[in-house]
């Protein structure tokens, strides 16, 4: 076989790389419009979030200084569903643009038939026999760029799928963070019921042997006996809650209710919120923000599909070719006379389609339109995000501190009041509104400090904390085009 047979095909090919980039539109990466600062930073010295570069995020519950909560961070971004489906998703994004990809390369196939024929009775002579065994290729040249956009709009979504997959590493962090403080929460508001549970107790007993020494009245021991059993009523529905978190938690670690109630069953207090945190400018948020990445490569990929759609309406060109051999016998397949060629070059063009190539072309471009406004709106909830934490980390440290002054006030009424009644100096009202408000403030108390721990949380996953932009979290950015 004879390579100068093939030449055409090769000059015909070099040609289809000089013109494949005739129509392919560019790719517009949309401005970043942020503010120069935060609106809601508090200019204090001693604010509990600064201007300062926020510094790596990557592993933020670190900094809350609980050995536990790291360990179910770390469990949580191996082993949970939510993460493995991410992680599928980005599979499926990356055999997608192999698949794209083999759009630039012409398809071979190989095949062998034999043929053998017996005629009629009537037409006489015996059986005949045929051999033919080759490859066939085709190739559709991308003249106008449809395969071109095609592997761009592939690529885009894989870095998007890869962007997600890290959105998802800072969502999960922050839920496993929020529940295991919710958790140690709900521990404590039933170490303070009981506790509260066992003072009121106490002062049902001494009611009533007051009643017994004729000191008190029966319906001083019937009001006793309603705010202790008031106090033991709240308990239960902590409990289940208790148990509802622990679960919850779990699921998201990926594990069967129940399999961590030994290693959560201890109490232990809240975790430690750090003296100070460093958000930066808006810009860097952004910046480190996977969502908002996934939006803007979202954004591309709806921008490359508008391409393919729109060389959709332009001809295609599709070269193919055999080579082979072909004879009566098998031996005869290794006889130079043999040999077989073909090649065959063809050109198809719409028409008439009835609207349809135009419809499509407005589809993708009211597609990539509502790809521009998406990003847009990430944007601004990344923004929003931000504002909102600040405000809420800065507003529940007052609430802690008032709450602190409220409890430590409450415990010294309620001690006063139950000495000065156990002294006949004040009626029994006033031990009951003592102990009410000694339960209401200590109670607040757990839930500001836990407010406050959330409010860190929620702002480190606002700043976009939990993934490295620069390590080995996100397999899609270290692709090679």
């Amino acid at each position: 076989m004879q390579t100068s047979r093939f030449r055409p095909l090769l000059c015909l090919a070099s040609l289809s790389f000089a013109g494949c980039a005739a129509f392919v539109p560019g790719q517009p990466s949309p401005a970043i419009d942020a503010p120069a600062s935060w609106t809601r930073l508090d200019p204090a010295p001693q604010a509990p979030a600064t201007a300062a570069p926020a510094g790596d995020l990557s592993q933020w519950w670190q900094r809350l200084e609980d050995p536990l909560l790291a360990a179910l961070v770390a469990e949580a971004l191996q082993s949970s569903p939510d993460l493995r489906s991410a992680q599928a998703r980005l599979r499926e994004a990356r055999a997608r643009r192999t698949v794209a990809a083999a759009g630039f390369f012409p398809g071979v196939d190989a095949s062998a038939t034999t043929n053998r024929s017996w005629p009629s009775d009537q037409g006489g002579g015996g059986r005949r026999e045929s051999y033919d065994a080759g490859f066939d290729a085709s190739w559709e040249l991308d003249i106008f760029g449809r395969t071109r956009q095609g592997v761009a709009a592939a690529r885009a979504d894989l870095a998007a799928a890869g962007a997600n997959l890290d959105a998802t590493r800072v969502t999960l962090a922050a839920e496993v963070a929020t529940n295991y403080i919710e958790l140690r929460t709900l521990q404590a508001r039933i170490r303070i019921a009981r506790d509260n549970l066992a003072s009121q107790s106490g002062t049902l007993q001494l009611t009533s042997w007051r009643e017994q020494a004729g000191l008190a009245s029966t319906l001083e021991v019937e009001q006793a006996r309603s705010n202790e059993a008031q106090t033991r009523a709240q308990v239960p529905g902590l409990e289940t809650s208790l148990a509802e978190t622990e679960h919850r938690l779990e699921v998201l670690l990926g594990h069967a209710p129940g399999t961590l109630y030994a290693r959560l069953a201890a109490e232990a207090d809240l975790p430690t919120a750090p003296a100070g945190i460093a958000v930066g400018i808006p810009a860097d948020a952004l910046r480190q923000r996977p969502d908002v990445r996934a939006a803007e490569r979202a954004l591309a990929a709806a921008n490359a599909r508008l391409g393919v759609a729109r060389a959709a309406r332009y001809p295609s060109f599709r070269l193919s070719g055999s080579i082979g051999v072909e004879a009566l016998t098998a031996g005869g397949l290794d006889d130079d006379g043999a040999s077989r060629s073909s090649l065959l070059g063809g050109i198809t063009a719409p028409i008439f389609e009835a609207g349809r190539l135009r419809a499509q072309v407005e589809i993708q471009d009211a597609v990539r339109e509502q790809a521009g406004v998406n990003y847009e709106q990430a944007v601004l909830a990344a923004l929003q995000d931000v504002e909102n934490a600040l405000v809420a980390l800065s507003r529940s440290l007052e609430r802690e501190a008032a709450l602190q002054t409220a409890a430590g006030s409450a415990r010294v009424a309620a001690e006063l009041a139950q000495q000065r009644y156990s002294a006949g100096l004040v009626d029994f009202q006033s031990v009951l509104d003592t102990d009410r408000s000694r339960l209401s403030a200590e109670d607040g108390l757990a839930g500001a400090r836990a407010d406050g721990l959330r409010a860190v949380i929620r702002l480190y996953k606002a700043l976009g904390g939990g993934w490295s932009p620069t390590g080995a979290t996100s397999p899609a950015t270290r692709e090679t085009p």
